[in-house]
């Protein structure tokens, strides 16, 4: 009975969901006025800030990292909720009006296998299958879950056809706001910008489902928070990120917006050692070159999965898990992005293990 309500959930969120894809461009942009603009003087505030904001545009918490089974072998994980308001009117009373999506992804990259693992689900935010909740993290859409607990730890469970996910993350540092105290531009305008947190250096323990077994893991990971309101340039054409826990309890995250002359359009990094202090490197102090490309069978795009990425005088290399982690999330965002767990190298030494997003690479993206 409860499939068959979920089914029919899902059936009438489709339907809503095409009715907003044909609203006229005019009308859309006249909406975008409700929208709570990002400010460089907004003091984060938690746990108010852990929460859903529903007044902006857009918003992901965003979970990456590095597991190890008991028999030592490597596995990488991603768990993402995204949380799109639809534009329509947040004064109308019916429970069926899509004000709010929320979208899930997640994926497991195992070497044995030597290629993503993913799965991803779609519905209207409503009826208490489906939501993110103001005042504290608790995202939910259907089985898959996000959740704070008063102890600052997380929980998360997601229950996929291929795999399973059941983890507890706790927090080993305090936070990382990006940007100025968590004011993050995203372009040359200061108006193209988000408000951002990070926790890296997670302690991950839980079971993963994975091949009819169920394995014990342990791990590391990084979280990521964003939300926004605003359009990237309109030069844009996709980014690449990174996000690296560093051996020595340093945190490191860059990312670069690419412009559609393949030129950097604007860049970003701050690195922060494990007793706080943190350095933010300026766009000219950000580089971020390819060393290798690898050409994806399922798509044909080519993606530069070894990077070398440089912050100032100090050069990272990143080497993938390995070549196919492509995840094609058209049937939900739109967009299909290479996102892959890979080793970092300085001096030709491993110094840590981070997540590496690429996007932009099939097509440019719908900003």
């Amino acid at each position: 009975m409860q499939n068959d309500r979920y089914k029919q959930y899902i059936f009438i969120t489709l339907i809503l969901m095409a009715a907003w894809l044909a609203f006229p461009v005019s009308q859309l942009l006249a909406e975008d006025q409700r929208y709570t603009q990002v400010v460089p003087d907004y003091d984060l505030t938690f746990p108010q800030d852990y929460g859903a904001h529903p007044d902006f545009r857009i918003e992901w918490w965003y979970v990456t990292g590095w597991l190890e089974t008991s028999e030592k072998k490597p596995l990488g994980f991603q768990i993402t909720f995204f949380r799109p308001s639809t534009g329509h009117n947040p004064d109308n009373p019916s429970q069926f009006a899509p004000k709010q999506l929320i979208i899930g992804h997640a994926a497991l990259s195992d070497p044995a296998v030597g290629r993503l693992i993913y799965d991803e689900k779609t519905a209207r935010a409503g009826f208490g299958l489906a939501y993110a909740r103001e005042g504290d993290t608790d995202v939910k859409l259907d089985d898959w879950y996000f959740v704070r607990s008063p102890d600052g730890s997380y929980l998360t469970e997601v229950q996929a056809d291929k795999f399973g996910m059941n983890l507890t993350l706790k927090p080993s540092q305090s936070l990382m706001l990006q940007g100025k105290k968590g004011f993050s531009r995203k372009g040359p305008d200061i108006g193209q910008a988000s408000y951002y947190y990070s926790e890296p250096h997670l302690q991950v323990s839980g079971i993963i489902r994975h091949q009819g077994q169920s394995l014990t893991v342990k791990g590391h990971a990084w979280l990521d928070h964003e939300w926004s309101s605003e359009y990237l340039d309109s030069r844009a054409d996709g980014w690449d990120w990174v996000s690296v826990n560093l051996d020595d309890g340093s945190a490191l995250m860059a990312f670069q917006i690419r412009g559609k002359n393949d030129k950097k359009l604007w860049a970003y990094a701050k690195l922060r050692d494990a007793n706080g202090h943190a350095i933010l490197f300026a766009p000219e102090q950000v580089e971020f070159i390819p060393v290798r490309t690898w050409q994806s069978p399922h798509t044909n795009a080519t993606y530069p999965v070894e990077m070398r990425i440089r912050t100032d005088k100090t050069e990272w290399r990143l080497m993938p898990l390995f070549d196919d982690q492509e995840l094609d999330s058209r049937s939900s965002t739109g967009a299909v992005y290479w996102e892959g767990a890979v080793t970092v190298f300085r001096d030709e030494q491993k110094v840590g293990r981070g997540y590496l997003e690429l996007t932009g690479y099939v097509e440019s993206l719908d900003l």
